[in-house]
Formats: structure tokens, C-alpha cells, sequence
């Protein structure tokens, strides 16, 4: 493993690593950012609800899957679902996960390099890259992606972008939240037209949460959902100007279609 692979196992083993919450300052030091999730119901919604319509009776592949909860979900909407992560100590969460939500036999979760895939050509239905492309060498992840995709499977993908300054802004003076790889790979166009070289289809791009981020501060106060619900009106504007929705915070793609013969197994 790569040093930049070791550092990401590291410092993903220490922020899901139970024993840190014993550390109060530490711990709200270092996932001080989960309170940013809060306006994120939207893309939330549109990952879940294409879930749920293409996962029953599916081979499913959470990848990277952190502690487990999108593996589990979907478990629960139908698939057989495998969970893969770099970090050992997210498994070992995982599969406490699992047993507490009664689903251990539709699940599994291996530690595994994401670039290098130890399934067999064709295996997988579904794959679900949620907040993970932007972790990793998108040269080598889509060969691997369309490599261990059927024939007629899909993939979804929900990843933030790059464009917009404040969000850059608030990565660079939160350098303790990330890795170094990490901030200088947030996704731009172009490394979503990659996919190209490895995928027939790059279909239904959407774009999420760019007023919406104004409604953090007020995530623990009255009146939140309301207040979030104007800002998701607003968005449902504005992102539709065509330059405009590249400053959005996410985006979400389905990559269909593999190209099988693009793939240089040598590389």
C-alpha cells in the first residue's frame, strides 16, 4: 500500500475509531463538519429512492463503505450487499452493525483498496459511491467500477464539487478534517467525463445544495426544517442556470453500460 493509501487508512481508523468519543474535544474537533450534513436531505433522497428501485433481489457493492450504513440500507431494501473500506476499524463497525440490525446475512464488509478490487469480472448488479471519488485515483477507480459491473448494471454516484469558493474556502481552513489528497481531489467536470473512457452513459447528472449550506448555523433551533425547506425552493431555481449549478455543494450521476474491452487489466 501506497503512502497515500496508509494515510487515508489511517486517519480514517482514528475519527471511527469508538474509543475517540472518550475524548470529547477531540472528538467534536475532528467531526466537528457532521453538522454541514444536516441540509442534505435532498441528495439524500434521490440516492435512497434510486436505491430502493433498483436493489431488491441485487448484488449490491457499498463502496467504501465507512461504518456501514448505506450497506445496510441497502440489505434492507432487498440486496445482498457487500461493504468495502480501506479502514479495518470501519469493518470491524460494520459488522457489529450488521448484527444489531438483524441483517448479517445479507451483508459483508472486507477490507479492501478500492483501486484494486479482489471480486471477479461481472459480480455486481448495483454500486453505491456516496462522498468517496474524491478519496481516490478516479483514473483507476472507473476501470475497476465498469470491470466488476454486469453487463447491464449501474452505478450511482453522489460526490462534492470543486467550483464553488466558499465550500473551498472552508476545506482549506479545516485541513484536520481531511487528507491532503483528500481537499486536492474534490470532483470537477472533468473528472466526471472520465467516466467516458470506461461507461456508454453518464445519465441524469443532478445537482444539490447551494443556498440550503445557509441553513446550518440553525440546525439544532425551532423552525430549521422550515427555514431549509425555503433555501430547497430557492435551489430548485437557481440550479437549473447552466453555470450556475456547477458552484452547487454535491452532485449525483448514474454511470450505465460498462465498456469491458477499455479496461487494461495491466495497469
Amino acid at each position: 500500500m501506497d503512502s497515500r493509501k496508509q494515510e487515508e487508512a489511517k486517519f480514517h481508523n482514528k475519527v471511527r475509531n469508538k474509543t475517540l468519543e472518550n475524548d470529547v474535544l477531540e472528538y467534536e474537533y475532528l467531526t466537528s463538519n457532521k453538522k454541514i450534513y444536516s441540509v442534505t436531505r435532498k441528495s439524500r433522497k434521490f440516492v435512497n429512492n434510486w436505491i430502493i428501485q433498483n436493489c431488491p433481489n441485487k448484488r449490491a457493492l457499498d463502496y467504501c463503505c465507512g461504518n456501514g450504513a448505506m450497506t445496510i440500507f441497502l440489505a434492507k431494501k432487498g440486496a445482498q450487499a457487500t461493504g468495502i473500506d480501506i479502514s479495518d476499524i470501519s469493518i470491524q463497525n460494520c459488522n457489529k452493525l450488521a448484527i444489531k440490525q438483524g441483517v448479517e446475512k445479507n451483508t459483508s464488509f472486507l477490507v479492501m483498496d478500492a483501486e484494486k478490487l479482489n471480486f471477479e469480472d461481472n459480480y455486481f448488479d448495483i454500486i453505491v459511491c456516496c462522498g468517496v471519488l474524491h478519496h481516490l485515483d478516479v483514473k483507476k477507480v472507473y476501470p475497476e467500477l465498469a470491470r466488476v459491473l454486469k453487463p447491464q448494471g449501474k452505478v450511482i454516484c453522489n460526490e462534492p464539487l470543486v467550483y464553488n469558493p466558499i465550500f473551498q474556502l472552508y476545506r482549506k481552513m479545516t485541513p484536520h478534517l481531511r487528507t491532503e489528497w483528500e481537499m486536492r481531489h474534490i470532483l470537477s467536470k472533468n473528472d466526471i467525463m472520465i467516466a467516458k473512457k470506461n461507461f456508454n452513459k453518464i445519465e441524469d447528472i443532478k445537482f444539490f445544495h447551494l443556498t440550503t449550506v445557509l441553513a446550518i448555523p440553525f440546525h439544532n433551533l425551532p423552525g430549521f426544517n422550515v427555514l431549509l425547506r425555503s433555501f430547497e425552493i430557492i435551489d430548485s431555481i437557481l440550479l437549473r442556470i447552466p453555470l450556475l449549478k456547477w458552484l452547487a455543494w454535491q452532485t449525483a450521476y448514474i454511470l450505465s453500460e460498462p465498456r469491458k474491452h477499455s479496461i487494461n487489466k495491466n495497469d
